[in-house]
């Protein structure tokens, strides 16, 4: 039996849209599992499948049987080893593959609450106060908001300059801001596993990185060390950010419409914008 009769023939436009659906599937995992823990783990499975082809193609009985009673457990050694990334590339299609009538409501949120967000996190950095304010998008963290202390309250500058104050009990873990409304604050969330991330973000900026890896989320950080403000996004890193860049990035990602887009808060800082790209 020749190689060519595995090989369909091209010649419909049904098979180029079949081979470029699934070149497309595995460049965006690919492009995904870039950078995390998960690479090293694949390479394993690809040695793994070299060697189960080898036994068969030279009649290795003994190490052809243990790799196919293996298989067995791939898929469960899958499951366990790769269930963030599983559920980041979930997410990743859920997020584009959506209905229109599915899709966040442009300009969701008002324009005065990112302005009271902005101006909190300003006067936070300004006194070099460590913050974490997570802004809840499309996907739920409800399982967050209820392992926090729930408040329910209206987002204000005063409110998010107390909470973070060193002096209240509520100051440690991030605050977690749902249908414009503080949901919770004293929120812990889980750090981000990628091996990339520079030495330098500490673990308030790891956990602000980790909620958007496993959502949609979007995190604000003022470091308690340096007072430099970070903005994350979808595994990407924004720091040293002023007043103005940080209202932008805000508005950009929670859609605001442009012509919404005029008062700029009181209090600005005008360090150099650096971005890091994670993963």
């Amino acid at each position: 039996m020749q190689i060519n009769d595995y090989i369909p023939t091209i010649n419909t436009m049904r098979n180029f849209l079949d081979i470029a659906i699934v070149f497309v599937i595995v460049y965006v995992v690919l492009k995904l599992l870039r950078g995390t823990r998960a690479v090293p783990t694949v390479v394993g499975m690809v040695i793994l499948a070299l060697l189960y082809w080898l036994a068969v193609a030279q009649e290795l009985a003994t190490l052809e049987f243990v790799l196919r009673s293996a298989v067995v457990y791939i898929g469960i050694a899958i499951i366990v080893l790769f269930q963030s990334e599983i559920r980041q590339a979930l997410i990743y299609f859920g997020n584009r593959l959506r209905f229109p009538a599915w899709r966040r409501q442009s300009g969701s949120l008002g324009e005065s609450v990112y302005d009271e967000i902005v101006l909190a996190a300003t006067t936070l950095s300004s006194e070099k106060v460590g913050a974490l304010i997570v802004i809840e998008r499309d996907v739920g963290l409800r399982n967050f908001i209820d392992a926090g202390v729930a408040l329910d309250a209206r987002i204000g500058y005063d409110l998010l300059v107390t909470i973070f104050n060193p002096s209240t009990p509520l100051h440690d873990g991030a605050v977690i801001i749902r249908h414009e409304r503080i949901a919770a604050a004293s929120v812990f969330l889980p750090l981000t596993k990628n091996p990339s991330i520079s030495r330098e973000l500490g673990t308030r900026h790891r956990a602000a990185i980790g909620v958007t890896e496993g959502s949609d989320a979007i995190s604000v950080v003022v470091s308690e060390e340096t007072g430099l403000i970070t903005f994350v996004e979808n595994g990407t890193v924004r720091r040293n950010l002023d007043t103005s860049q940080l209202r932008k990035l805000l508005l950009d990602s929670m859609s605001i419409p442009v012509e919404q887009k005029k008062r700029e808060p009181t209090k600005t800082m005008k360090p150099d914008e650096t971005e890091i790209t994670v993963g």
